[in-house]
Parts: structure tokens; sequence; C-alpha cells
């Protein structure tokens, strides 16, 4: 088991030192139009840059398909920051990504942490395993470690960039390339019609750096202590608070930011 930030972090599908097949083989499956989706994901950032010039960040979940986003962003130079939240419960290999990703396009990533008293506050008060007492509580740890540092990454934002897809979940069926929220604030996710397969096929073939927890079987990858490896044929986000009964599985960042995940019109 891995640790970090004191959690352990379950693998609970494939043991640490089973041979594993690389996600990019596992998954690269380009569909019919993907040179479409590559030219309309480019159009919708180029539009998020020059709309929002100054104002917009792409809010970095250091998932893959944030990874393929930051090389779409790098490739094209195209005037959108990156940024990220350290949520001090990631596991340590999501924590080496963001070196990684300085590293491979020299680029400078906003690092958004948590504030310490109000971390040490909830921890305090409910302890450290809380999110597996009730849903109350896990959400209540997420506004801790994810809702507030977002809040401030955003502040003075008019536009924010996500890797959303409607494949994701139930959930995010309805996730447009477009949205704008309560706020006013727009949220652009150009990769919202893409396929897991046509995800992983552009990583492969341009050197997209990435997660290596994606090769053992995690698809979605949050803080330790919420997530684990997934069985074949569970859903992509199965191993997201895999304790609770089936529902959303979110931590709010999509519905607390004036935004309904995957809301239609």
């Amino acid at each position: 088991m891995n640790t970090a930030g004191g959690f352990e972090a379950l693998d609970t599908v494939v043991g640490s030192d089973a041979p594993v097949l690389p996600a990019t083989q596992r998954h690269a499956r380009p569909g019919a139009h993907h040179a479409e989706l590559v030219e309309q994901a480019v159009a919708v950032l180029r539009q998020a840059a020059a709309e929002h010039a100054g104002a917009v960040v792409q809010a970095s979940s250091l998932g893959v398909e944030d990874m393929l986003l930051t090389d779409l962003i790098h490739r094209h130079g195209l005037d959108i920051p990156v940024a990220t939240l350290d949520t001090g419960a990631l596991h340590p290999q999501t924590l080496e990504l963001i070196d990684r990703l300085r590293r491979h396009y020299a680029i400078e990533v906003q690092v958004w942490q948590p504030r310490q008293e109000a971390v040490v506050e909830f921890v305090a008060r409910n302890g450290r395993e809380a999110m597996y007492r009730s849903v109350d509580l896990r959400k209540a740890c997420c506004a801790v470690r994810k809702l507030e540092p977002l809040g401030r990454m955003l502040e003075g934002r008019s536009a924010w960039v996500t890797g959303l897809r409607r494949e994701q979940s139930a959930q995010r069926d309805g996730v447009r390339e477009r949205e704008t929220g309560d706020d006013g604030r727009v949220k652009f996710s150009p990769l919202a019609q893409w396929s897991l397969g046509d995800v992983w096929h552009y990583v492969a073939g341009h050197g997209v750096p990435y997660n290596p927890l994606h090769d053992r079987f995690y698809p979605s990858i949050g803080c330790a202590p919420c997530t684990r490896a997934v069985a074949v044929g569970e859903d992509q986000r199965a191993g997201r608070w895999w304790w609770e009964l089936d529902g959303a599985k979110e931590c709010g960042l999509h519905s607390e930011q004036g935004h309904a995940v995957g809301a239609r019109p």
C-alpha cells in the first residue's frame, strides 16, 4: 500500500508487484472522428484564451484528461496558465507528477493548498477518517481540502478550463463544451465529447506524461483515502468514495462553483 498525508492508498485490484499492461496499450482506441475532436478541442481552448485573456486558468486535476489539455495548451502556445490543488492527502505519484509536468513542458504550475488551520480544526473535531463515517462528513472534508482553495484559485477569473467528459459518469452526461455558471464564470470543457479511447490514443501518440496509477487500474484519481483501483467492467468512477451507496460520486468542485455537473439546458 502507498501512503500519502498519513493515509493509506488502497490498491485492491492488483498487487503492487503484479505486472500490468500500460494504460496506453489497454485503452488507446481512437474513434472515427478523432482528428476532428482534436481540432474542436483546440478551437475551444483558443476561444477561452481569446475571450478571457489574462482571466482564464486550467484547473487541472492532474488526471489523464487534464494532462492532455495541458499538452494542447502548450503545443499551440495558448496563454492559459495551469493550476492544481494539493489537498494534503494526495498520492505520492500525484505529487511527483506536478514536478514532471513542470519539467516536461518547462512551465510554471500554480499549486493551491487548503488553509492549514482549517484542516487541523476539521481533523481535531472529526478525526482523520471522518470521510468514512458519513456522506456529510466526506463532503465537509472535500469542502475544506478542495472547494475552499479552488475558490481562491478562481478569484478574479472569468473562466476556467476542465477535463470533464460526458462518458465519465451518468452525472456528467450533460456536460457541454461551454457553460456559464450562476456566478457568471464560464467553464470550458474541451473534451466533453471525447471517449476514453480517444483520450488515451492522443496521450500515447504525443508522449503526454501521466500518473502511473492509471497503469494500475485507477481511471479516476483523487485523494489517497478516497480512491481505489477498479475491477474490469466497473464504472470509471467506481473507485471514488466506493463505500457510499450508488449516487453522484462528486466532491462538489463542479457543482459548487456556480455549475451543476452535467446539467442540461
